[in-house]
């Protein structure tokens, strides 16, 4: 036992009943006769080594610091609900708890945001971590603890920090995760105390997941070589802000300060706000998904900007998975009704945010209880947090519900650098840059220093992180308007995240807030991310908040395109107001829905949020499924907002299926396929052969309408083509094509299949012969080439069919969509990149599954890639405001992120089930729910 720690009963780890206890054992056993039988790499570990990091989750333990006694009581699931008596002590509690389940992830996140994983993973890390070095988070975290946080945040901060490193002390590092006994045969590691500019550093992290366009102004830019304006246009369709003559947006009756005092001077600070549809053209020849096009101070040829960001594309793509899957097509779903709709007549509030599949995952769900709320002790709120920090993000108190969505918010741009000597030049000027030295110590290696350079507002130069982006400036073209080329441009980066912000502050105050008014004050707290709030409380109350800080833009910039840092009128101007930005509150229909979609009409609001929202299939699902419900004075149950998370519904199959039905098929086994379609729901459950064929057909007209035509930055790594020449210059063969590989991994290609390529169909469906439906002929000269959509859509059957015959068989009888669209859950470590025994030992799955991209139930694909599942509800809930005992929630995984743990993944078979656990909240269901309970002692 550690010093300081005394256990005084139960000290071996607890079990939730005889069966899993048995189980987990057996795991045990066979894990070590395997490594004795050789399979490891360079030893062996025992049964004790493995069981050595379980929690202790019986008896008490001492731990100095406490004021009180803490008691941790555990359900069958290994979920913590933690009870003290005074703020400190419950976080101190809540640090030591989160460090027994989870410290090995902890300990990898806080390496991943400071920029130092080579320190823990060697060389190959060195990449990742000078980029995140460059960026920063750390630093920012850090100055947000010393100058914006209350005194009483950095007190939680703090007491979190002493029960994580109570947990730490005198323990060996194989002691506290297996990971660490793996680590071991390569280098001597040891876990360094926590801080709390370690738990402030993750939301860093998530805020870059959820940081907006920046994917977008990428991809629009690099399609410039082989796409024009109107083109890319097209595969950014405007936005539809009405459908069937209904709203497609959150906010449909919200109340906000539509004109500031700058905004009625007409300075420019609003951004471009409704002339963002106006469909104006600038310079750069690149064009948003409003249509617009705007200047960045380059034209004419653009093959700079395709090299830079080329370039920069290559950095982001190379970060850890655990910081997401990069922003590409990550969304969520929330949605609350109030009691007017519901059987309880009481408000019922769902969330389930879509996040990359990690293992564990992000989410922690625990109940932080004070035994009397009072001035001293303030908190009684249940909910999903992250391991690593203190408080709850998600879920309720005793007296209001939240959950939250991707807002989409543009946070970000991107700014071409004139470099020039040590400087830049901005308005004619050459201004110096700040500049530091970073060490980057590598295990196993020597150490590495890299200078970081920034603006004087503080942008990092990305472009040092990257010999591509060096290199801009010597191929760049620009116009009269912009500096000579000379040395080249290179590319900063502006966003809202490296300013030093109150969102730790909002945590706390979200927490313990008793009302709407309570609940937007916290909101005003919560900078970054920019989120989408949805709010219900026991009085009967809803309402939906938009937080965040959102910046302004001047000279009709809408942030769609990078633009020229060289002019300071290209300077954000400030941010929205918090009294400016929407928000609803007992709308007279009933109910908000927040899916990503836009969250308000630019015609009737004078700020730019974005110019990239996703195109709200989901919400429009989820709003005819509630509809659908209450007409006619139905009412909704909790069990019904479950049935809503995980529908499964197509609505790509409702568009498309009816087209492909029409076409006349010569092959009888392309008929056989074709039939599946005859009578098929648009249902993808795991089982449906129709839903397997029907995204097998999705994903070749893709493929054959887009994905061929894109250039290749944008498609498959290894996928290659021989296409005619684009304004770049490539060997030509005798043909006139040159030969084309692409050069994205594979979960990040474009065309990916989401609702935006969704709405470009839609828009082409009668322009049955438009361009994007010609394809020459095939490469194996056995298919014609194409001049229509019925052509195409006959060649895209026939494609799928023999596609899914290679891979699921002749027999479609065999056919399952479940068997193409499985879910892995790997250790975002080890279990990616180390030895294959590890990985066996460390990884789950496969599971198969129903639901697809832009479903509700949306397990996320990426239609150039595969129909493996990239992406996830991460977790679900439903919060029964009438009965907080009676709400229900679910984890990816599980509580424990220990490998053997029987909670590591015992929540996966029901979540994959669309199934939902019981929510103990009150004392008296928590205690009558608790397999184990531990005291903590002062």
């Amino acid at each position: 036992m550690p010093p300081n720690t005394t256990a005084t009963s139960g000290d071996k780890p607890g079990k939730s009943g005889r069966k899993k206890g048995r189980k987990a054992r057996l795991i045990v056993l066979v894990l070590v006769l395997a490594v004795i039988g050789g399979l490891a790499f360079g030893g062996y570990w025992s049964i004790s080594t493995v069981r050595a990091s379980f929690p202790q989750t019986k008896g008490s333990i001492t731990l100095e610091g406490l004021s009180g006694p803490v008691d941790v009581k555990r359900d069958g699931y290994g979920i913590p609900q933690i009870y003290a008596s005074s703020d400190e002590d419950l976080f101190m509690a809540q640090g030591y708890v989160q460090a027994q389940d989870r410290f090995y992830e902890m300990d990898v996140r806080r390496h991943m945001t400071s920029g130092r994983l080579s320190e823990m993973f060697g060389k190959g890390q060195i990449d990742n971590d000078e980029f995140l070095r460059t960026l920063g988070w750390d630093r920012i975290a850090k100055k947000e603890y010393d100058e914006k946080l209350s005194d009483s945040t950095k007190k939680y901060l703090k007491a979190y920090a002493d029960g994580v490193n109570a947990y730490l002390k005198g323990r060996d590092a194989e002691d506290i995760s297996l990971e660490y006994a793996a680590l071991g045969f390569a280098n001597d590691y040891t876990p360094a105390e926590w801080t709390p500019v370690d738990s402030i550093s993750w939301l860093k992290a998530m805020a870059w997941d959820l940081r907006g366009n920046m994917q977008d102004e990428i991809d629009r830019a690099l399609m410039t070589s082989r796409l024009g304006p109107q083109q890319i246009a097209e595969l950014y369709p405007e936005y539809p802000y009405t459908v069937d003559g209904q709203s497609n947006t959150i906010v449909q009756q919200g109340e906000y300060n539509e004109l500031t005092e700058a905004f009625e001077q007409g300075d420019g600070t609003s951004g471009s706000g409704a002339g963002s549809t106006s469909g104006t053209t600038g310079t750069s020849g690149t064009t948003g998904t409003s249509g617009t096009t705007s200047g960045s101070g380059t034209s004419g040829d653009t093959t700079g900007l395709q090299s830079q960001l080329e370039g920069l594309y290559n950095v982001l793509e190379d970060l850890p998975t655990a910081v997401g899957v990069n922003g590409n097509g990550i969304g969520s779903n929330s949605w609350v009704v109030s009691g007017d709709h519901t059987i309880t007549s009481k408000p019922l509030l769902a969330n389930d945010p879509h996040l990359s599949a990690s293992l564990p995952s992000v989410w922690y769900q625990m109940g932080l209880h004070c035994r009397t709320v009072s001035s001293t002790c303030q908190y009684d709120v249940s909910g999903y947090t992250f391991a690593g920090m203190p408080g709850v993000i998600i879920g309720h108190n005793q007296d209001i519900a939240w959950g939250m969505t991707n807002s989409g918010a543009d946070v970000t741009d991107l700014y071409l650098e004139k470099l020039s000597g040590d400087g830049y030049l901005y308005d004619g000027k050459v201004k110096p840059f700040t500049s530091r030295t970073e060490t980057i110590k590598v295990a196993g290696g020597a150490s590495k220093k890299i200078v970081v350079r920034e603006t004087q507002d503080g942008m990092p130069l990305l472009s040092d992180r990257s010999k591509q982006l060096v290199k801009v400036g010597q191929k760049a073209t620009v116009d009269n308007a912009a500096p000579d080329r000379g040395d080249g441009y290179g590319v900063a980066l502006k966003w809202t995240a490296l300013e030093a912000g109150t969102t730790m502050d909002a945590v706390f105050a979200i927490d313990r807030a008793k009302d709407w008014d309570g609940f937007r004050d916290a909101a005003e707290s919560f900078d970054v991310p920019s989120q989408n709030l949805i709010y219900a409380d026991t009085d009967g109350n809803i309402g939906y908040q938009l937080p965040g800080k959102i910046p302004t833009r001047a000279k009709g910039d809408d942030g769609s395109v990078p633009v020229a840092g060289w002019d300071s009128g290209n300077k954000w101007t400030g941010d929205i107001p918090f009294d400016a930005l929407p928000y609803e509150y007992n709308p007279k229909r009933g109910y908000i829905v927040t899916a990503n979609q836009a969250v308000v009409d630019p015609d009737t609001y004078p700020y730019t949020l974005t110019t990239d929202w996703g195109y709200g299939t989901r919400s429009q699902r989820i709003t005819d499924l509630i509809e659908q419900k209450i007409k006619g004075d139905g009412k909704i149950s909790t069990d019904d907002m479950r049935q809503m998370q995980t529908d499964n519904s197509s609505e790509v199959a409702k568009l498309l299926v009816p087209a492909l039905l029409k076409i006349n098929l010569d092959d009888p086994d392309v008929r056989e396929a074709q039939d599946l379609l005859q009578g098929w729901d648009y249902v993808q459950d795991a089982d449906s052969a129709a839903a397997a064929y029907f995204n097998a057909v999705w994903r070749n007209i893709l493929k054959l309408a887009f994905g061929n035509k894109l250039p290749k930055e944008l498609r498959v790594e290894g996928q290659c083509l021989w296409v005619d020449p684009a304004k770049s210059t490539s060997p030509v063969d005798d043909t006139g094509k040159v030969r084309e590989c692409g050069q994205r991994d594979a979960d990040q290609a474009q065309p990916d299949g989401g609702d935006r390529w969704f709405q470009v169909v839609r828009n082409l469906m009668d322009k049955k012969d438009s361009d994007w439906w010609t394809t020459p002929k095939s490469a194996s000269g056995r298919l014609g080439a194409v001049a229509n959509r019925d052509d195409l859509f006959e060649r895209a059957m026939i494609d799928a069919r023999w596609e899914l015959t290679a891979k699921l068989g002749k027999d479609i009888d065999t056919w399952s969509w479940g068997r193409l669209h499985r879910l892995f859950l790997k250790n975002q470590t080890l279990g990616t990149s180390g030895p294959g025994f590890l990985q066996y030992v460390l990884n789950r799955g496969p599971w198969k599954l129903g639901g697809g991209e832009a479903a509700v139930d949306a397990t996320g694909w990426n239609a150039a890639g595969g129909y493996g599942v990239v992406w996830v509800p991460s977790m679900r809930m439903v919060v029964n405001l009438d009965d907080l005992d009676k709400s229900k929630w679910i984890n990816l995984t599980g509580a424990s992120g220990h490998a053997f743990s029987a909670h590591y993944t015992d929540q996966t078979g029901k979540w994959a089930k669309g199934e939902l656990l019981d929510w103990s909240f009150s004392e008296k269901a928590v205690d009558k729910s608790t397999s184990d309970t531990l005291v903590l002692k002062p």
